[in-house]
């Protein structure tokens, strides 16, 4: 699914708005057409090689019950390959609720006939195997439903002949960059206790501390990463319109408030981890070990952010092979960290890779953003000052938190510290004037006028948006 579904959605919504800025509907339409003929072919072969029951498919699977399953699943990689295309148009029409409810009933299809189904079950893996039609049941549901929200909004199909090479030009770099992520994931989970066993730790330690880490600690660190993405969802369209339609101070205005909310989700969010992160993993895992990996690796959160939506930004401005150079950068040295770091720093050598990864990534991708705007982006103070917001608010959390524990429990203190911390945190937040970028507004764009924008010594350059 990642191959069939992870780029070519984000490419065909892009350019089905550089298509529209331009006054070609035409080749928008041709552009849908050729991501889900692309889709179809994709899927054809991956299809056939399940079903053949190949020896190469047992490499995969470690247990033999396992194949069944996919054999049974197989088949709604079609349906929900197409309605990932589809799914594409909603976004490049900035038709976010038809594709927000589909994506809602799809989980609640799944589920009531996941229950309805397995309630028939005669045994164990009679229910697994019913869980898995109610899987497929959900993409058939999701793909009819977005075909004919399709149609009823005035998609079209036209010839696609034109469009194939364009589209795999910009849609193989993002597939790449997440087909690789899973692999990297993948051998992430076998390189690194395979290292620490290396340097004379047991096999069951390894495994422990691998699972804590990545199981445990890296789901709430990760956690930004919801909210951004759901920005990134809304964002892209937008950033491609005023791209395309030289609205360059739009197009600054939006890249700005972009990096300056994911650095405060993540400025607000760090001290918090950092100064409870130890009792928030004894709360919630019953784990001081998984909250000590918490605190370690709570500073990873605002390159991690940065990385995230710098990436989504770069990719809606049809940077796709930077990004993807720049993803490989970060994560050579993540994979070196893991080779070499163990030897001093055991588990440790993870979070140190991936703070190197995202930061490596974000400072790159922070570059070529500046380079791509036409006008001026201003974030590297704000980047600053709410960074040394994070310092007091520590502060103020471990003094919180060494005061909570000598009168309450470990519920009472840990709910009313990450509480009290995120509080205190929005108020600096507001003293410093750290949330006045929410509340920016710059002046309408009319199309066929003039923008202006830099001055190159005592000459501005215009740029002439009529189309």
């Amino acid at each position: 699914m990642t191959v069939t579904s992870s780029g070519i959605p984000v490419t065909v919504s892009r350019m089905m708005i550089k298509y529209k800025a331009e006054g070609c509907s035409d080749r928008a339409h041709s552009t849908v057409t050729a991501g889900i003929l692309i889709s179809i072919a994709l899927c054809i072969p991956l299809t056939l090689l399940v079903f053949s029951k190949s020896g190469l498919l047992n490499l995969l699977f470690s247990d033999s019950r396992c194949l069944p399953l996919l054999m049974i699943m197989i088949p709604g990689l079609i349906f929900t390959s197409v309605y990932a295309v589809i799914r594409g148009t909603f976004w490049g029409n900035k038709q976010f609720l038809p594709y927000s409810l589909i994506e809602f009933f799809e989980e609640a299809v799944m589920l009531i006939v996941g229950i309805i189904l397995v309630n028939f079950a005669t045994d164990t893996l009679d229910g697994v195997n019913k869980a898995s039609y109610a899987v497929l049941i959900s993409y058939l549901f999701s793909f009819t439903v977005s075909v004919i929200v399709f149609f009823a909004k005035g998609g079209r199909l036209k010839s696609p002949n034109k469009e194939f090479a364009p589209l795999l030009s910009s849609a193989t770099p993002i597939t790449a960059m997440r087909t690789a992520t899973s692999l990297i994931n993948t051998l992430i989970a076998v390189l690194l206790p395979a290292r620490l066993i290396y340097y004379g730790i047991s096999s069951a330690d390894a495994v422990s501390q691998f699972g804590t880490v990545f199981g445990m600690a890296f789901p709430l660190i990760f956690m930004p990463s919801t909210i951004i993405g759901s920005l990134a969802l809304v964002l892209v369209p937008e950033l491609s319109t005023d791209y395309y339609s030289h609205n360059f101070p739009h197009l600054k205005s939006n890249i700005e408030k972009a990096l300056k909310f994911s650095c405060l989700v993540a400025c607000i969010i760090i001290p918090v981890f950092l100064s409870f992160g130890e009792q928030i993993g004894e709360f919630l895992y019953s784990s001081k070990d998984a909250g000590k990996y918490i605190v370690k690796g709570a500073i990873m959160m605002l390159p991690m952010s940065l990385s995230m939506i710098s990436t989504s930004m770069l990719n809606s401005l049809n940077k796709e092979k930077r990004t993807l150079a720049s993803y490989f950068v970060g994560a050579s040295v993540m994979i070196l960290s893991i080779i070499f770091l163990p030897a001093i720093l055991g588990i440790d050598a993870l979070t140190v890779g991936m703070l190197l990864n995202f930061t490596l990534s974000a400072i790159i991708n922070l570059i070529m953003l500046y380079k791509t705007s036409p006008e001026k982006i201003e974030f590297l103070k704000y980047l600053f000052v709410s960074a040394m917001t994070v310092i007091p608010t520590a502060t103020f959390g471990v003094f919180l938190k060494n005061l909570l524990i000598l009168k309450t429990n470990l519920t009472v203190s840990t709910i009313a510290g990450v509480f009290v911390t995120a509080v205190f945190s929005f108020l600096l937040f507001w003293i410093f004037g750290l949330f006045d970028f929410l509340e920016s507004k710059i002046k309408p764009f009319k199309k066929g006028h003039s923008l202006k924008y830099g001055d190159d010594d005592k000459n501005k350059r215009v740029i002439n948006n009529a189309n």
